[in-house]
């Protein structure tokens, strides 16, 4: 049975496991990558723990993920151990990476309209703070693709001395076209590694070899 999130006599029950909670912030904040600032420490974290069929990834640990928001912006901070980067050779960070997916690379899938779930935006921040963000409708050629842009705001760093690093995301619902709803339908995910050996992450498997699966996202419920 779905587990939904209640909030009763003031105590928020715990969200089930296709959910996210995610907090209002009062006022639009700058993008930290530090998950002990005060911007995600209230955050309840999400795990991408396991691979796009629902295994465990050999040698690896969980992607943990927190998200904010406010009237004008969905925000997410991704924290991710590596084992080893895949780095894109002379990266440009003032212009969007066309197949940026081929490297190491933190992801958001969004759809807003449970009624075409084939349609969902996709936002990508590399380690080195490269992005690509794309406009998707599985049942329209004619959908915008790479040439959308939401303007949403990425940044990124790596921590070499403990083998992690960070991406956070700054996105204007205005780009996703509503005004802050109650959920939105989201997947979360990372690629790690170089080939043969690539490493991939999902929050909600997709069962399938591709990420691209609207009817295996969760919902964000934004309290």
């Amino acid at each position: 049975m779905r587990l939904l999130l209640f909030l009763l006599s003031g105590t928020l029950l715990a969200a089930g496991p296709n959910e996210i909670v995610s907090l209002r912030l009062d006022t639009d904040a700058p993008l930290v990558l530090d998950p002990d600032a005060a911007l995600w420490r209230k955050a309840e974290p999400a795990y991408a723990a396991n691979g796009r069929w629902g295994e465990p990834v050999p040698g690896s640990k969980r992607t943990e993920i927190r998200s904010r928001w406010s009237d004008g912006y969905l925000y997410l901070l991704y924290t991710c151990p590596y084992q080893q980067l895949h780095l894109k050779p002379n990266p440009v960070t003032n212009a969007e990476t066309n197949h940026l997916w081929d490297w190491d690379v933190a992801e958001a899938f969004i759809g807003v309209d449970p009624d075409h779930i084939d349609h969902y935006t996709e936002y990508e921040v590399s380690p080195q703070g490269e992005w690509v963000d794309l406009d998707i409708n599985r049942t329209n050629r004619a959908s915008p693709g790479i040439e959308w842009n939401s303007g949403f705001e990425a940044r990124a760093r790596i921590d070499a001395a403990h083998h992690t690093w960070y991406a956070a995301m700054k996105i204007p619902f205005a780009a996703l076209g509503v005004k802050p709803p109650p959920q939105l339908r989201i997947n979360l995910y990372r690629i790690e590694g170089p080939p043969p050996d690539r490493r991939y992450f999902a929050w909600q498997p997709t069962r399938s070899e591709t990420f691209h699966v609207p009817a295996a996202f969760g919902r964000m419920v934004l309290k």
